[in-house]
């Protein structure tokens, strides 16, 4: 059996490289051109339209939990009370940095670190985003510092290249069947994605 095409939207480019990993993992191949938001409002807005086409073909969904909802299942309620069964719709606790830093071996190798420094509950980080550019800023590589990190003095949240790194290491290096084992709602999105197979 072939396995289906399946069209994703996601909050932001660096959201983009992991679910292309994610779908490819479960089996499945990502469409040439992800839908790319401008933020968790604009994503939400779109749900509706991606249900509705949903009952045609697959479609993944992927957003950051942060801090808008008790738990994921609880938002995916809210964004998408009935879902058709080629909808999936899956939310990364708390956001998709927590899923990367889950793989604690090839993200230490990326960032040239001891996976010591990695947290073993990723899930329960209130800001893996925060967390991810510390280690980024403590890198033994000078160009991942420069490109993840934001500059002394600088007001930004993250480095330059900060995306690009991100999606670099999702498409290369990671592993998400790795990640799983850390990370429940990561291994709730896979098997969720790997039912797409058969729909």
């Amino acid at each position: 059996m072939t396995p289906p095409v399946v069209n994703f939207a996601v909050e932001g480019p660096t959201d983009v490289g992991v679910a292309r990993a994610l779908l490819r993992s479960a089996g499945l191949v990502p469409a040439d051109q992800p839908y790319l938001m401008n933020g968790k409002a604009a994503l939400d807005r779109r749900v509706p339209a991606y249900a509705k086409a949903a009952e045609l073909a697959p479609w993944f969904v992927l957003r950051d939990l942060d801090r808008d909802a008790p738990c994921a299942g609880e938002l995916v309620a809210r964004l998408a009370p009935a879902r058709p069964v080629k909808l999936c719709l899956r939310i990364a606790v708390r956001s998709v940095e927590s899923w990367l830093l889950a793989d604690r071996k090839h993200l230490a190798a990326f960032l040239d670190l001891s996976a010591a420094l990695l947290p073993a509950e990723p899930d329960r980080e209130l800001n893996p985003k925060q967390v991810l550019v510390g280690l980024a800023a403590r890198s033994r590589r000078r160009d991942i510092r420069q490109d993840m990190a934001p500059r002394p003095g600088s007001l930004a949240r993250v480095g330059p290249n900060y995306a690009a790194r991100l999606n670099e290491f999702a498409e290369a290096a990671w592993d998400p069947r790795v990640a799983a084992n850390a990370s429940a709602s990561l291994a709730r999105c896979l098997a969720a994605l790997k039912r797409l197979r058969s729909r």
